[in-house]
C-alpha cells in the first residue's frame, strides 16, 4: 500500500497521514535520516535493504493499528510507558527491541495476561 516496490518508492505522506506520524518519527523508526525521509517524499527510489526496513515498519504499524487507534499511534509512540520500563515505544524501535512491541501486539490480541 505505501511501499510500491516495482516503482521503487516509499509513500511517505500517505504512510504518515495513516498512523499520524511526523516525518522525524519515520525516519527514527526506519533508522534514517530526515533528509532520507525527505528524499522518498520526493519519490527518490528506494534501495533493496531500505525495503526491507521500510516493510517492517510498515507491518508493525498494521500491527499497532489493530490494538491501538490509528489516529494514536504517533503520539503513543512518543508516550513513555511503564510496560517498557518508562521508554517510549519509539525509543525501543530505536534500540533494536521490536519484539517488547510485538510481544505485546501478541498479548493485546490473544487476549492473554502478559
Amino acid at each position: 500500500m505505501f511501499l510500491h516496490r516495482q516503482a521503487g518508492t516509499f509513500d511517505v505522506k500517505s504512510f504518515c497521514d495513516a498512523y499520524h506520524l511526523g516525518r522525524d518519527a519515520l525516519a527514527r523508526m526506519a533508522g534514517y535520516s530526515s533528509r532520507a525521509v525527505a528524499d522518498w517524499a520526493s519519490g527518490k527510489r528506494v534501495n533493496t535493504s531500505t525495503v526491507q526496513r521500510l516493510t517492517e515498519v510498515t507491518r508493525l504499524c498494521e500491527a499497532l493499528s489493530e490494538v491501538v487507534d490509528p489516529n494514536s499511534i504517533g503520539e503513543w509512540l512518543h508516550t513513555p510507558n511503564d510496560a517498557f520500563d518508562g521508554s517510549t515505544p519509539l525509543q525501543l524501535i530505536e534500540r533494536g527491541e521490536t519484539d517488547r512491541l510485538w510481544r505485546m501486539i501478541y498479548h493485546l490480541e490473544s487476549g492473554e495476561p502478559g
